[in-house]
Formats: C-alpha cells, structure tokens, sequence
C-alpha cells in the first residue's frame, strides 16, 4: 500500500528532532511531505523560502521526501497533495491537549485523513525551534541541535 504521510510545521528552523521524525518516517511511508507553512502570525525569524531551502538541506539524501510550502488551510492541503497521513511530533506531555485539539479538527474538515504522532528520539525530546533561536540569539552553541547548514544561516541572522 502506497501511503502518503504530510509533515506540516513552521519549521523556523528545522532542528534536529524534525530531521529525525522525518528521517524516521520516511521508513514507515511511501513518501513523506515536509509541508512548510508560511505562518506569518508567527512571525518567523526566516522567510518562507529560507525554510524551504534549510529543511531540503537538512534532509538531502531522503529519496522519497519532498519539502515545498504552503499557505492555505491545512486539510485542503492534504487532499491537494493526496495525502492519507497527517504527522505530527509530540515531544512532551505539554503538547498533547494543542495536538489533540488539531487532530479532532483536521479529522472534522478532512474525514479521510488520518492523524499520526511519532516522538522524537530522547536526545531530542527537549529542542524546540524557538528554544534553539534563543539559545543562538543568546551566544549559546546550537551546533548539536541543527543541520550544519542550518546553523551557519542562523549564525548569518543574527550577526
């Protein structure tokens, strides 16, 4: 069976512990769609177009994943794409109750599509992109949270 799981999030920046819910499923998928949101009630750090180009840098090598951006409404993104598969991380207790209150959602717009979690691996549990830009807009060294690409356009920002 042929599954199509999309992988949505702002990813400002992607870190190691997407790369590796990613990596991940890309084992478990016949293909995964990093789906970047354009997200500007974030008010990302970077462009839309600068987190496209860091996540296809970060995930070179992984045949069957396509990173691209979106600014619509999630599920009618999902069935644009064809996707079966929504991915989502949680990586504490803390982000279960916004998590959960999205799956019934998208499950609600989008009866199709299911809703899957993956966790990353422990050493990753605690990175969150807004912790690694703090950490790097601090002085902190983030090299073990981030692609090496990643962390030289980070080390250009906030320069």
């Amino acid at each position: 069976m042929h599954v199509t799981a999309l992988y949505p999030g702002t990813f400002d920046p992607i870190t190691n512990g997407h790369s590796d819910i990613i990596e991940r499923a890309s084992r478990l998928f016949h293909k995964v769609i990093v789906a970047i949101a354009a997200n500007s009630k974030k008010a990302p750090a970077f462009s839309l177009e600068e987190r496209v180009s860091m996540a296809r840098s970060a995930l070179e090598g992984l045949d069957n994943v396509e990173v691209c951006g979106f600014d619509t409404l999630l599920a009618a993104y999902v069935e644009q794409r064809d996707a079966q598969v929504i991915l989502r991380g949680l990586r504490a207790v803390s982000d279960f109750e916004y998590e959960f209150q999205l799956a019934g959602m998208n499950r609600r717009l989008a009866p199709k599509v299911e809703t899957l979690f993956l966790t990353p691996a422990e050493n990753y549990a605690f990175i969150s992109s807004s912790l690694v830009k703090e950490v790097a807009e601090l002085g902190g060294d983030v090299s073990a949270f981030v692609h090496p690409k990643v962390l030289a356009a980070l080390k250009k920002r906030l320069r």
